[in-house]
């Protein structure tokens, strides 16, 4: 018999992100696993996957990301998607206080498997300070009543808070699912 131990097999887990159409969440994606910005992302049909391999808590994991398309003609099939999710990130744009109106049919979507799924709010486009138009105390009142892990201003053109966002859904899944 050999001492040689197996390497650990990764940790796959699907997340969700979802939001109104034109929040960032293409853009976001991009920055978080390729580490740039682009401007012109296309309008995201269905779904679109991305995959991250990282370290948490030395075990391997592979998020295997779901971008879900915002506009309403796809919601239908978002449900069946979402089976199986781990967490999700929930995003809104700072600067168009409209992409909040439908909040509760996307987090009724991302936890439609799981009345517990971790789910993480993300205002986007905090680089456009000047535009920003929605209070922070506002904010918190959708992350109360939803009972949102935590709520955190992004740039993907900056990469604020872009890299924060997926370590702290990531842990806060590995809790939910008793993993550490």
């Amino acid at each position: 018999m050999s001492d040689t131990k197996k390497p650990e097999k990764p940790l796959v887990l699907k997340v969700l992100t979802a939001g109104e159409g034109g929040v960032g969440k293409t853009t976001l994606l991009h920055r978080y696993i390729e580490g740039e910005f682009q401007a012109n992302t296309k309008m995201t049909i269905g779904v679109q996957f991305f995959l991250k391999e990282l370290e948490l808590n030395s075990k391997k994991v592979i998020l295997q990301i779901w971008d879900f398309g915002g506009q309403e003609r796809f919601r239908m099939l978002l449900k069946s998607y979402a089976n199986g999710a781990k967490g999700a990130l929930l995003l809104f744009d700072l600067t168009r206080p409209l992409t909040l109106d439908r909040i509760d049919e996307w987090v009724n979507i991302c936890r439609s498997d799981d009345p517990d799924l971790p789910i993480i709010f993300l205002g986007t486009k905090f680089d456009l300070k000047d535009q920003v138009s929605i209070e922070d105390d506002y904010i918190l009142e959708f992350v109360e009543r939803f009972n949102l892990v935590t709520y955190l201003k992004t740039s993907s053109k900056s990469g604020r808070n872009v890299h924060k966002s997926f370590e702290i859904l990531s842990e806060n899944i590995l809790k939910h699912l008793e993993l550490i």
